[in-house]
């Protein structure tokens, strides 16, 4: 390690994929500091995927205390308190960024809690003027919620703001219709909020299977979400009673009390110096780069969703891993983005991996499905009728399985052991071999037909 640095590397973003490279480079002998603006642990910790799952937790018990009559449970009166379950959630938040804090620190990293700029391929300048350098630097800074460009957009919010509310608004209007939209709509819907997607298409969860996804538009429905397709807001305006008034394209215009945009995320690379110090930018400001995670400038790398890759924590972290055994492990080592499993924490959850039934079509042009469409054992006796969707396809020569997707409780629990057979490149026959473990949801894909 040269000594005419400050450190071997300089991370700036203390996300999940900048903490994992900056601890295993440490681990390996690296001098790291790391400057995070916000909070150790990133959107995924912070804002993001965790704090929602516990909101969805919260929100499937408004179901679960409904169907527990059914298996004999005499329940008083329940109510449901926003503050209690957002405050535990955002304290469990706090305990999760101290957790984070101290992986960095227990590995010799340096945590510095400003702003940090690229002023040169081996140099950062921070909010305090303080200039330092590096022999490697890793940019790791994530994606931030796209906000559109539309009069009146800073009335809305975006999942940032979601964790902090006061209160659950009665009327919530969503713009977008991918993951995030989704699962909010589940989440508010369930805690008593009249809910109602705008979506600029006329398909949701674009990129995932369009017999799951239908399911889950089916299921929607059935639970009271409204869905407005092919319309875009235009205007919003606050009214003389504090409401929203929303005016969109195709429809009439609504008012509610929130509005939430939902419209997909960008890299977060603005006034980064990136440009200045060389690092060539694609056009949503996504960082280029190699399978090594190597930007244009030798000794800069760039990690996670600020490259736009798979904008999912797991792959940002592979890629944290990655770059530190390639750099400092003396391990070259890439990222395998085949069958990539991934989750929407909807109500019933849903999840994928490997081909959609489409894209398997247009790629092999022989495959073969099979489908398993039932009504869970505890939803038959809570007599719920909504009903779980698993789908297999493989392809039509060698009935190697190339996709896995479903719908249904616990559907992201299931599919992440199925997704170890798909990228193993197992076949139909393999799961058919397989005894099935009963009575389970699960079992159903060792019994399709």
């Amino acid at each position: 390690m040269a000594s005419e640095y400050d450190y071997d590397l300089f991370t700036i973003g203390a996300g999940s994929g900048g903490v994992r490279a900056s601890r295993v480079s440490a681990a390996h002998g690296a001098r790291v500091a790391v400057a995070e603006e916000y909070r150790v642990g990133g959107t995924c910790v912070i804002r993001g995927c965790v704090p929602k799952k516990m909101l969805v937790y919260g929100a499937h018990f408004a179901e679960d205390l409904e169907d527990a009559r059914k298996f004999g449970w005499t329940l008083g009166e329940c109510s449901f308190d926003w503050k209690t379950l957002r405050d535990n959630v955002l304290a469990d938040v706090d305990r999760l960024n101290g957790a984070y804090t101290d992986t960095l620190e227990n590995n010799g990293v340096d945590i510095i809690h400003e702003r940090a700029r690229l002023t040169g391929p081996h140099e950062v300048t921070l909010d305090s003027g303080k200039v330092v350098t590096a022999r490697h630097i890793l940019v790791a800074v994530g994606a931030r919620p796209r906000v559109p460009d539309v009069p009146g957009a800073e009335l809305g919010i975006t999942s940032n703001e979601c964790f902090h509310l006061d209160a659950v608004p009665e009327r919530v209007l969503i713009v977008g219709g991918g993951y995030i939209a989704n699962e909010f709509a589940g989440i508010f819907n369930q805690f008593g909020a009249t809910v109602t997607i705008v979506n600029r298409g006329d398909t949701i969860l674009r990129g995932y299977d369009e017999s799951v996804r239908d399911r889950l538009l089916q299921i929607s429905l059935l639970k009271g979400l409204n869905f407005r397709f092919h319309a875009s807001p235009t205007r919003l305006e606050r009214t003389d009673s504090g409401c929203i008034r929303v005016e969109m394209t195709g429809h009439d215009p609504v008012e509610v009390d929130c509005l939430l945009w939902a419209t997909g995320r960008v890299p977060n690379t603005h006034d980064l110096g990136l440009e200045d110090a060389g690092v060539e930018l694609g056009e949503q400001g996504e960082i280029k780069v190699d399978r090594f995670s190597r930007t244009s400038v030798e000794n800069i790398y760039a990690v996670g969703d600020c490259t736009d890759r798979i904008q999912l924590t797991p792959v940002a972290i592979r890629e944290g891993q990655a770059f530190a055994d390639t750099v400092f492990g003396g391990n070259p080592s890439c990222v395998n983005y085949d069958c990539v499993p991934s989750a929407v924490f909807s109500h019933p959850p849903m999840a994928g991996v490997g081909m959609t039934e489409g894209e398997a079509r247009n790629k092999l042009g022989s495959v073969k499905v099979y489908q398993s469409d039932f009504r869970p054992m505890k939803n038959v006796l809570a007599q719920r009728n909504e009903r779980s969707l698993y789908k297999m396809i493989c392809h039509g020569e060698n009935d190697q399985i190339v996709g896995l997707h479903m719908i249904g409780p616990d559907a992201p629990e299931i599919l992440q052991a199925a997704a170890v057979a798909v990228k193993a490149g197992l076949t139909k026959a393999d799961f058919d071999a397989t005894v099935a473990l009963h009575p389970t949801m699960a079992e159903e894909l060792v019994l399709l037909r």
